[in-house]
C-alpha cells in the first residue's frame, strides 16, 4: 500500500461516516424545499414541511403506542397520503415497514401477520372485513388496527376503532427520528405472491433502499422537481422504492387510488405528471382506452414499465401518444428494478420494428448492482452472449434483499453460488443486454424443443383484435406438452381459433404455434401480471 500502510487515525467516526437510509431524503426536503408540493390527491394537498410533520406525528404516535426499535407495523392501504406517509414514519421510529397486498384473502393476510408479527395494522375501511377476518384466524396476538379513512374518495370511517388523523394528533411535532445506526438494519418486509406456498418474507435494508434511489436518478434521468403519478402499488416493492426517492429532487408525488386510463389521463392533463412506473398491462390500458377517457397533454411522460416483458407492439403503439417508455426488470428480491434497456445512439435510426424489438429488451444493470448476468444454473458457469443460448437470470449488488425471514434454507439456496438466483430464462445478446426468454416453470418443452411463451405471446398481441394474451402448457400425449393460448380481445373485437392460429403460424416455426385458443378474461394479480398458474390448471382440463 505503499505510503498508505500506516493508516493510524483514519477510522470511521460520526464526522465520515453516517448509515446510509432514504429516509435522509425527506429530512432534506423538508429544509430545501418546505413550501414546494410533496404529496397530491384529489382535494389533499401538503407541502415538504407539513409532510415531514405528519410522518414526524406518525412516528412519535406509533412510539406512544408501545412500537418499539424492530417491531413491525403493517399496512392494508391503496396509494393515498397516509400510505406515502407511512413509509417514512414507520421506519423513523425504528420499525420495520409491512406493506400488505390489499389483494390477498383474509387467510394469507393472516399467515403474514402472524409471520411478520405485525404489532399495529393501518387499514383502509373497505379492507377491513378482510383484516377482521384474518385476525379472526390468526394464531398469535392481534394486532392493533387503525383506520385509515379516505375522505377524498368518500370513503369513510365507520368502525370502534381509532382514525389515522386521531392518532396523528397524538403525536409530537418535534419527535426526533430514529435513524438507523447500522445500515445493514431492517427497513422494509415485502411478501412474495406465494403462486406455488405460502409466501416468502423479503427483507429490505436502509443500504439497498438508499442506493436504489440513487441509481434511479440517473438511470432513469430523473431531472429535479418531477411530477410522479403512484401507479405502482405502494405494497409492491415499496412502489420500487420511488416513494422513497422522491424528496431527492422535491417532486410532487401524485396519489392514484383506483388505477384506470381515465385517472392516468386525467392526472397527466391536470397535474402536469411527468413520469411513472407500471406493468405491460397499464400501458395498454392507456393504449386501448377510450374517446371519452383520454385527454390531451403536451410533454412528454417518462414511464417505467417492467413485470411481463412487453410486447413490441403495446411500445409501438404508446410511444405516439406522448410517451417514452424505458423496459425495466427486477423481483421483490430486488427491492424492484435492477436492469434497464439502457437506449443506445445508433439505434435511433433503425426500422419502428428492429427499434421497438430492441425496446422490450430486458437490458442491463443499473448503476447501484454490481453484475446481472445469465448463467447455467447448475454449474454456474456463464452462457454464451449469442442471443439463443439460455441460462437464468443471476443478481448480485447492494439491492438484493437480506434474505427471507425466518427460512434459512430458502434464502442459502436463493444466494447459492454467490448470487442471487432470480428463476428466470433469459438469452444475452453480443453486446450483453438480457432478454427474458420466460420465468423457468413458463417455458414450454414440446417434443425437446425449448419454446418460450413471452415470445408466442409477443406475436399473438400484434393481432389487431387481441388485448391481452398469455401462453401456458397444454400436456399433449404426443409431443409432452403443447402451447395453449389464452386471449382476451379488445371491445367488440372478433376472430376465431384458427385465424389466430394461422396468424402464429405465419410468422413462427410450427411446433411453437398455439395448438388451442381459449377466449377468456385473464386473471391477474394487483399489480397487473397475469396468473399463469391458474391458466395451466384450464389447460391441464382441456
Amino acid at each position: 500500500m505503499g505510503w498508505m500502510q500506516d493508516e493510524t487515525g483514519l477510522g470511521k467516526c460520526a464526522a465520515n461516516f453516517v448509515a446510509l437510509t432514504p429516509l435522509s431524503h425527506l429530512r432534506r426536503a423538508a429544509h430545501l424545499f418546505p413550501e414546494r408540493d410533496a404529496v397530491v390527491y384529489r382535494g389533499f394537498r401538503k407541502t415538504y414541511a407539513q409532510y415531514f410533520e405528519r410522518c414526524t406525528r406518525l412516528a412519535s404516535a406509533l412510539v406512544k403506542l408501545g412500537i418499539e426499535p424492530g417491531d413491525v407495523v403493517a399496512t392494508l392501504l391503496p396509494n393515498i397520503p397516509a400510505h406515502c406517509e407511512a413509509h417514512f414514519g414507520v421506519p423513523a421510529c425504528g420499525a420495520v415497514l409491512n406493506a400488505i397486498n390489499t389483494r390477498l384473502e383474509a387467510d394469507t393476510i393472516a399467515y403474514i401477520l402472524d409471520h411478520g408479527q405485525a404489532r399495529v395494522v393501518l387499514c383502509d375501511p373497505q379492507f377491513l372485513p378482510t383484516l377482521a377476518q384474518a385476525i379472526e384466524v390468526m394464531e398469535g396476538p392481534a394486532p392493533g388496527v387503525i383506520e385509515v379513512a379516505d375522505d377524498q374518495a368518500g370513503v369513510h370511517a365507520h368502525s370502534d376503532y381509532m382514525e389515522y388523523e386521531a392518532l396523528l394528533a397524538t403525536g409530537d411535532p418535534d419527535f426526533e427520528w430514529i435513524m438507523p445506526e447500522d445500515e445493514w438494519e431492517s427497513l422494509a418486509l415485502n411478501y412474495t405472491s406465494g403462486t406455488t406456498g405460502r409466501p416468502k418474507g423479503v427483507v429490505y435494508h436502509h443500504r439497498g433502499a438508499y442506493l436504489m434511489t440513487m441509481g434511479t436518478v440517473v438511470s432513469w434521468d430523473l431531472p429535479r422537481y418531477p411530477t410522479y403519478l403512484t401507479i405502482v402499488p405502494l405494497f409492491h416493492c415499496n412502489n420500487w422504492n420511488h416513494v422513497w426517492l422522491m424528496p431527492m429532487l422535491g417532486a410532487r408525488v401524485v396519489c392514484c387510488r383506483d388505477i384506470t386510463a381515465k385517472a392516468i389521463y386525467d392526472a397527466i392533463a391536470d397535474e402536469g405528471v411527468t413520469h411513472f412506473g407500471g406493468a405491460p398491462i397499464v400501458l395498454n390500458m392507456i393504449v386501448n382506452a377510450k374517446e371519452g377517457e383520454r385527454r390531451r397533454f403536451d410533454h412528454v411522460v417518462d414511464v417505467f414499465t417492467a413485470g411481463a416483458p412487453p410486447p413490441a407492439a403495446t411500445l409501438a403503439a404508446i410511444e405516439p401518444l406522448g410517451f417514452s417508455v424505458t423496459q425495466v426488470y427486477g423481483l421483490t428480491e430486488t427491492y424492484g428494478h435492477v436492469t434497464e434497456c439502457l437506449w443506445q445512439d445508433g439505434w435511433d435510426e433503425l426500422p419502428d420494428d428492429e427499434r421497438y424489438t430492441i425496446k422490450a429488451r430486458t437490458g442491463v444493470l443499473m448503476p447501484m448492482m454490481e453484475d446481472i448476468t445469465a448463467m447455467d444454473p447448475d454449474c454456474m458457469v456463464q452462457i454464451p452472449m449469442d442471443g439463443a443460448s439460455l441460462g437464468e437470470i443471476m443478481i448480485r449488488g447492494n439491492s438484493v434483499m437480506k434474505g427471507y425471514l425466518k427460512n434459512s434454507e430458502a434464502t442459502a439456496e436463493a444466494f447459492r453460488g454467490g448470487y442471487f438466483h432470480s428463476g428466470d430464462i433469459a438469452f444475452q445478446h453480443p453486446d450483453g443486454y438480457l432478454k427474458i426468454a420466460d420465468r423457468a416453470k413458463d417455458i414450454i418443452i414440446s417434443g425437446g424443443e425449448n419454446i418460450s411463451s413471452v415470445e408466442v405471446e409477443g406475436v399473438l398481441m400484434r393481432h389487431p383484435a387481441v388485448l391481452l394474451c398469455a401462453v401456458v402448457a397444454k400436456p399433449d400425449e404426443k409431443w409432452g406438452e403443447v402451447p395453449c393460448a389464452f386471449v382476451e380481445l379488445k371491445d367488440g373485437a372478433e376472430v376465431s381459433e384458427a385465424d389466430l392460429i394461422a396468424f402464429v403460424r405465419e410468422r413462427l416455426a410450427g411446433f411453437k404455434t398455439p395448438k388451442a385458443v381459449v377466449f377468456q378474461e385473464l386473471p391477474k394479480t394487483s399489480t397487473g401480471k397475469i396468473q399463469k398458474f391458474e391458466l395451466r390448471q384450464i389447460a391441464r382440463g382441456l
